[in-house]
């Protein structure tokens, strides 16, 4: 599996940007997506994730009823829709895949995730 995320740029605070992660490969016993941030000198970060039949989703705290995860029909592609942006959602954000089942104790663990996206830059200027 190869995950290629995109869509990333500068904008102003309160925008919209809409990421995307295009998977290619066998995504037969990939069972979770997530989308993880990565700001200068903090650690990366989850963001939120979905299973891969598009029933669960989760979100971390400060993004909850701002950001949405969602895939298209295949979920080959996912997406995070991500409204009223703020200057600290400032950061360089990865797509990832896992192998493991859906449990909200574990999604929002990094180390789950055994594929990854090459991150795109997402500037929020106040």
């Amino acid at each position: 599996v190869q995950l290629q995320a995109c869509g990333g740029g500068l904008v102003q605070a309160g925008d919209s940007l809409r990421l995307s992660c295009a998977a290619s490969g066998s995504l037969s016993s990939t069972y979770v997506m997530g989308w993880f941030r990565q700001a200068p000198g903090k650690e990366r970060e989850f963001v939120a994730a979905i299973s891969r039949v598009g029933v669960s989703t989760y979100y971390e705290d400060t993004v909850k009823g701002r950001f949405i995860i969602l895939g298209d029909k295949s979920m080959n592609t996912v997406y995070l829709q991500m409204n009223s942006l703020k200057p600290e959602d400032t950061a360089v954000y990865f797509c990832a895949a896992s192998l493991e089942f859906w449990d909200i104790a574990r999604v929002t663990k990094a180390y789950t995730y055994t594929k990854w996206g090459q991150g795109t830059q997402v500037t929020v200027s106040s």
